[in-house]
């Protein structure tokens, strides 16, 4: 109770610090708790929907999806509050100094002993705050250079496929499929998203991020990307100045082209494409050119090529032509070499006419009779007959070649490794065949195999280790060569 509250006295009995006796102190307190909700049930049944002008401030967005902000004009402030759901579903980023327009109802936070609005739906006060946002915005990603030129790549010249990104339900559509019809009939492939509304920029952002995301091999990958969208008003193009879209679009691997609105709408989607077009309609004539135009310029270069090609010929040919003039005439540079060959010719016959009377005169000089003949053959039979060939040449012969052979003989049979064994000696071999010379190495092979001259014997060396022995495998008997050292040697 305030210290001005008068109370009664009179008594004189009032303790200090006891509160006095009045009308109505016998009524049940009310705890905290129980007003606050009393509080709480009268706000909210007489503030049931409100709906509020300000400017945010304190924008806040927690962990769990909520929006917590402030609302005010120049001389209040109301706290307010935006649940995740609808949070979520905002078409655009709720900032400081934006001027709003908030719908919803009015509650109390007993935890605070405050008042606040619980919003339902926000929305930009007016086009000059979209204005602002936009211009806002534009600048943040501008900063990141999401706009720079640099970045701009040029557009394919034909494109065999192109990607739409629009309402596959509107004009647009229409109007692009009709102009590529015209100009240069191509393959286009439609991402059928919504242009407008809740949920619009998400799903442009995922169609542009779908084409750019196709691998190189799909028949579906386009050549270039329209992101397109009829004309309207600035808060029906607001899908595209989010910031989602013009990301998706700065992002794309493929060359686009933003055509969204008419002639005087700008997004900040065109910003970030490759090209603006004016009109979707424009963006189809961007995209392709003339076909008709294409053939006559294609006829054209084929005209100047053949020009190009033959005037080269032609120039040839006069100069060829020029010179030939300018060069003596056959007949005038074979008559030196003519009348030398005429020279030559009557050289020839003179001369083989004079070898043919001197051999006939050679040949009446020579006289050829049968006599002389005869005397030649007589001449040779005697020189035939005096030769004599004596039988002691041929017999020298084969006597030294018999003692050669003699000689080898008996080489041979003093080296014939066999001839040892008929007198009694004996061969030690190897299970392969090799020969066994020392007593050391027939210990270390332990098997040994004796060869005499009837026969072989299988022996075991007695100095042979245990561990060394394996046992016998048949092998194939090395041939003897056919001379090896002499065993006595």
């Amino acid at each position: 109770m305030p210290a001005s509250d008068p109370f009664d006295v009179s008594d004189g009995l009032v303790a200090k610090g006891r509160a006095p006796n009045n009308f109505g102190d016998n009524a049940e307190p009310l705890t905290v708790s129980e007003l606050a909700g009393m509080l709480k049930r009268t706000v909210e049944d007489r503030f049931g929907f409100v709906r509020l002008r300000g400017e945010l401030s304190g924008v806040k967005r927690a962990a769990s999806g909520h929006l917590y902000c402030c609302l005010k004009d120049e001389s209040a402030v109301i706290d307010g509050v935006m649940w995740r759901g609808p949070a979520a579903a905002l078409a655009f980023r709720p900032e400081d100094g934006l001027e709003v327009v908030a719908s919803g109802k009015l509650t109390t936070y007993p935890g605070r002993s405050k008042y606040q609005v619980v919003i339902d739906r926000l929305e930009l006060a007016g086009e000059g705050a979209l204005l602002a946002l936009f211009e806002k915005t534009r600048q943040r990603l501008a900063a990141e250079g999401l706009f720079a030129p640099e970045r701009k790549r040029p557009l394919p010249y034909i494109p065999r496929t192109i990607g739409v990104v629009t309402s596959p339900t509107g004009a647009v559509i229409r109007d692009i499929l009709h102009r590529l019809a015209d100009r240069f009939p191509s393959r286009v492939v439609v991402w059928p998203v919504l242009v407008q509304g809740q949920g619009a920029a998400e799903q442009v952002a995922g169609a542009v991020r779908g084409f750019s995301a196709m691998a190189e091999d799909n028949p579906l990958r386009p050549d270039l990307v329209i992101v397109a969208r009829g004309g309207g008003s600035i808060e029906d193009l607001w899908s595209f100045n989010e910031e989602v879209v013009v990301r998706a679009i700065a992002e794309c691997v493929i060359p686009t082209i933003s055509a969204v609105g008419h002639e005087t709408d700008t997004t900040l989607a065109d910003h970030a494409a490759d090209r603006r077009a004016p009109t979707p309609t424009a963006a189809a004539e961007m995209a392709v050119p003339v076909l008709r135009d294409l053939a006559a310029t294609l006829g054209d270069f084929a005209l100047r090529k053949r020009r190009c090609a033959l005037r080269p010929v032609e120039l040839g040919r006069e100069r060829l032509e020029a010179r030939a003039r300018r060069l003596p005439r056959p007949e005038a540079l074979l008559a030196p070499q003519a009348q030398v060959l005429d020279d030559l010719s009557e050289r020839l016959r003179r001369a083989l006419r004079d070898r043919a009377m001197a051999g006939r005169e050679s040949l009446a000089r020579l006289r050829l009779h049968p006599a002389v003949l005869e005397r030649g053959l007589r001449d040779a039979a005697r020189r035939l007959g005096e030769t004599r060939l004596a039988p002691a040449l041929l017999v020298n012969r084969l006597q030294r070649d018999r003692t050669t052979l003699s000689a080898a003989d008996r080489l041979l049979a003093s080296l014939d490794p066999r001839a040892p064994l008929r007198r009694g000696f004996a061969l030690v071999t190897r299970d392969d065949g090799r020969l066994v010379r020392t007593r050391g190495e027939a210990a270390a092979v332990g098997r040994l195999t004796l060869q005499f001259a009837d026969g072989t014997l299988p022996v075991l060396a007695a100095d042979a280790v245990p561990g060394q022995l394996r046992p016998r495998t048949p092998a194939k008997r090395a041939a003897l060569p056919a001379a090896q050292d002499d065993l006595f040697g």
